[in-house]
């Protein structure tokens, strides 16, 4: 409904309401009003139904009034603890079918569970493996015995440790450990705060960083990472790409060019042999813990890799944990210089992914918008900036919120707490997405759909609330417009077949 439309409402509200004031007892009449207001208002609140859909919603709605009648509510655990049972409801049995569109905000070497390097990888010709001081493991494949590691211990071949332990179980067990932070132990005690939480979590990228920047390894993962996100009826992916040089065996190395290329490349291939996926963009991304010259240079590197790519490459970003990084203002001067020259250089900035207010990195949601931001990765910190809030959604920026990443991260514990859940309520531009789910042993897009359904949306979000949500990340994608028409296109048979076949 368009603002004109939703003014007579508005009128009959307020109407409705004055009304009220002279009766002796509430109207029901101006209580139906204003709850269907409400209603309206919501993601998927002016979304229309047909007959068979209005069915399958039927379905939805029961199952998840059972859902809620549940002795434990899952959205209120840690996803840790709940997966489990998340993944055996049929409300997860529907989203997984469910065609979910784009996955806006995921990362390069997340995108898969970390099992398969272990089973697959690790037992490949040539792998080395160290043991560092603060003990954590690094990888590397060489040709030759490799140059000693700082604070590492000696490197080992794989296939010599396993030959001279006892139970390799157990050692395949404890390197899944450290390329993960999901553990089936108490939550609570193995993370007590955010700092621990972070610590792991970037140990994790460091342990796996040698098996994934390895050239042969690095066309795999990543074409296994598609292969996973279009099996849980994703359509779309951008990335969010750091472009590390990748090495050979003979430890030869190669450019960001290459790897851009590479994941051109792979893309094309996948596209082709799956001619109902859309796509990959690219955001190529950079630590927010470097320097300025760095920045300078991360930027002059975006804007050629631009030129190169113009059609794969979709903008910058910069990650990294937010409450230890410098600001965006900090780096102001670097991220002007496409605007300077008269060069659009599209911004995906993570901002807002912090508890804390009033710090420097508290004001990134504004300073993100003030920098023409495109979209805002997370956003936890939204409904603490009233302007900001009001700017995205008058600019349309929309919000990639991740329930399960924000909740592993220690942001939020009880997801119906979770801010998005009020943005919901509101319909503000919003999209769901999965952010790490190698890292917190979630997959593609159903876990986080799940979290957002019945968690952020309540009893109140419905089938029409997924369908825009699912349409949200096509209209809120990098794509032109012509791509998005003809992505909608492809979704639309999608749904519709997705639709007739569980409605009845």
């Amino acid at each position: 409904m368009s603002d004109g439309h939703r003014r007579p409402l508005v009128a009959l509200t307020l109407l409705l309401c004055t009304r009220m004031a002279v009766l002796a007892a509430p109207d029901p009449k101006v209580r139906e009003a204003l709850i269907q207001q409400e209603l309206d208002m919501q993601t998927g609140g002016e979304v229309m139904l047909n007959d068979v859909e209005k069915v399958l919603d039927a379905r939805l709605s029961k199952m998840k009034q059972e859902e809620h009648q549940r002795a434990e509510f899952l959205p209120s655990l840690h996803f840790f603890k709940a997966r489990e049972r998340i993944r055996a409801s049929p409300i997860y049995s529907l989203l997984q079918k469910m065609p979910k569109g784009g996955a806006l905000h995921v990362h390069d070497f997340s995108m898969i569970d970390p099992g398969w390097l272990v089973k697959n990888v690790t037992y490949r010709p040539h792998c080395y493996m160290c043991f560092t001081d603060n003990k954590s493991i690094r990888f590397i494949f060489s040709s030759q015995a490799p140059k000693a590691h700082t604070k590492c211990s000696p490197w080992t071949l794989m296939e010599e440790l396993r030959d001279k332990t006892a139970n390799v179980t157990d050692l395949d067990s404890s390197i899944l450990g450290n390329l993960t932070i999901f553990t089936d132990k108490d939550v609570e005690q193995v993370f007590p705060n955010q700092d621990v939480v972070w610590d792991r979590f970037e140990r994790a990228f460091d342990a796996l960083w040698g098996l994934v920047t390895y050239a042969p390894v690095f066309k795999e993962y990543y074409y296994r990472g598609l292969t996973e996100f279009y099996l849980d009826n994703v359509m779309y992916l951008e990335l969010r790409a750091l472009l590390p040089e990748i090495y050979e065996l003979d430890g030869s190395t190669h450019d960001r060019s290459w790897t851009l290329k590479t994941y051109q490349d792979i893309t094309r291939r996948f596209t082709a042999e799956h001619p109902d996926f859309f796509g990959t963009r690219v955001i190529f991304t950079i630590h927010r813990g470097v320097n300025t010259s760095m920045m300078e240079n991360a930027v002059e590197e975006a804007l050629k890799l631009q030129r190169d790519f113009p059609i794969f490459m979709a903008g910058f970003d910069l990650v990294g944990r937010e409450d230890s990084g410098q600001p965006l203002w900090y780096f102001r001067d670097a991220l002007s210089m496409p605007a300077e020259r008269g060069v659009a250089l599209p911004y995906f900035f993570h901002a807002g992914e912090t508890d804390l207010q009033g710090t420097t990195v508290d004001q990134n949601l504004l300073d993100a918008i003030l920098m023409n931001t495109s979209r805002i990765g997370h956003g936890f910190a939204l409904l603490r900036h009233p302007v900001a809030k009001d700017l995205s959604r008058k600019q349309g920026v929309a919000i990639e919120v991740c329930p399960i990443s924000n909740q592993v991260m220690k942001l939020v514990s009880d997801l119906r707490n979770h801010p998005a859940a009020v943005l919901m309520s509101e319909n503000h531009p919003l999209v769901i997405s999965s952010d790490d789910p190698g890292m917190f042993g979630s997959s593609g897009l159903s876990d986080d759909f799940y979290e957002a359904f019945v968690g952020l949306g309540g009893l109140r979000s419905n089938l029409a609330s997924l369908k825009e949500l699912a349409v949200n990340s096509i209209r809120y994608s990098s794509l032109n417009q012509r791509q998005q028409e003809m992505a909608l296109t492809v979704w639309q048979k999608k749904w519709e077949k997705f639709v007739l076949e569980n409605a009845f």
